[in-house]
C-alpha cells in the first residue's frame, strides 16, 4: 500500500475526496490516501507543499500560481474546480460600512500573505479603482481569527468564500456587502515534482479516481442533504452552490494561467511570468 499525502480546506467543495477514502476507492488501487484538513488555506499550503509536508493539495489557483513563481517545486496537476471561487466581501454587523466602496483605504483581514484572501483583496481592489498600493492587512490565520477581528474592529472587511461564511451571516455575526468571483477557474490539484516524478503512475491513479466520482458528483441521491448536514449549511444554500460549481476532470488550460499570471503581475504580486509548462504538468 502506497501512503500519499494530500491536504485541502474543510469546505463543501472537497467532498468528494472524503467519499472516495470513505468508500476505500484509493485502497482498491494500492493507494493510502491520508487527507488532512488545513483550516487556515491556502497560504499555509502552499508553505507545506514548499517544504514537503504534504505530496498533494487541492488548493486555490492564484496562491499556488504566485508560489510556483517564488521558486516552489511544484505543480498543477489537474483542473479541479472549473468555475469561479465567490468570494463574500463581509464586515462585522455592527460595523459603520454598508457598501463595498465604503471599504476603501481600511484594513482587510487576510489569513496569510500569499493566500486567496490576501490576493482576491487586489483582484477586488483594482476591479473598483482603487490604489492597490495603500491596501491595509491584519493577519488573522484563520476563520475564527476573522470572526474575532471584525468584533473587536482589529481590521475592517474579509474576504472568504461566500457559502462557508453563510452561517455567520445567518448568525448576525458578519454582514456580507458583495461578492467578487475569481476571473477564472479556482481550485486546482497540486503534487510537489518530487511525488510526480517519482510516483507518476500512482497519481494516475488518483486522478482517474477522484475524476470518475467528481464527474458523478451530481447525480448522488440527495447529495444536497448530505452537503448541508455535514457542512452545516442550509440546505437552499448548498443547492444554489451545486448549481454554481463545475468539478473538473481536465488540465487548467494555458489561457486560464495565463490569465492568473498576468493579473498577479500587474498588480506587482509577482515579478516575472513563467511559462505554462513551468506551472502546469499534463498527468492523464
Amino acid at each position: 500500500m502506497k501512503e500519499v499525502k494530500i491536504i485541502g480546506v474543510p469546505e463543501h467543495f472537497n467532498l468528494p475526496w472524503h467519499l472516495a477514502i470513505e468508500e476505500g476507492a484509493f485502497e482498491e488501487r494500492g493507494i493510502d490516501l491520508q487527507w488532512t484538513d488545513v483550516p487556515e488555506g491556502t497560504g499555509k499550503m502552499c508553505q507545506m507543499l514548499q517544504n514537503g509536508e504534504t505530496d498533494l493539495a487541492i488548493i486555490l489557483t492564484e496562491g499556488l500560481v504566485k508560489s510556483i513563481t517564488e521558486g516552489s517545486p511544484t505543480k498543477i496537476v489537474q483542473e479541479y474546480i472549473a468555475s469561479p471561487l465567490l468570494w463574500g466581501i463581509h464586515v462585522g454587523t455592527r460595523s459603520p460600512y454598508e457598501s463595498v466602496e465604503d471599504l476603501k483605504d481600511t484594513k482587510g483581514a487576510i489569513s496569510r500573505l500569499g493566500s486567496g484572501s490576501h490576493l482576491m483583496a487586489y483582484v477586488n481592489a483594482q476591479s473598483k479603482d482603487w490604489d492597490t498600493h495603500a491596501l491595509q492587512f491584519e493577519i488573522i490565520n484563520n476563520l475564527e481569527g476573522a470572526v474575532t477581528a471584525l468584533i473587536e474592529a482589529s481590521a475592517d472587511y474579509f474576504m472568504w468564500e461566500h457559502f462557508t461564511t453563510k452561517p455567520l451571516v445567518d448568525q448576525g455575526v458578519f454582514r456580507r456587502l458583495g461578492d467578487c468571483p475569481t476571473p477564472w477557474p479556482c481550485f486546482v490539484i497540486a503534487a510537489t515534482d518530487n511525488f510526480s516524478k517519482e510516483n507518476a503512475s500512482v497519481l494516475r491513479h488518483i486522478l482517474e479516481t477522484i475524476n470518475l466520482y467528481t464527474s458523478e458528483f451530481k447525480q448522488i441521491p440527495s447529495i444536497d442533504r448530505t452537503l448541508a448536514n455535514r457542512y452545516e449549511q442550509q440546505l437552499e444554500d448548498i443547492q444554489e452552490w451545486l448549481s454554481l460549481t463545475q468539478w473538473s476532470q481536465s488540465q487548467i488550460k494555458p489561457q486560464d494561467i495565463d490569465k492568473v499570471t498576468h493579473t498577479l503581475f500587474n498588480l506587482k504580486l509577482i515579478d516575472k511570468i513563467l511559462d505554462y509548462d513551468q506551472i502546469a504538468c499534463k498527468m492523464l
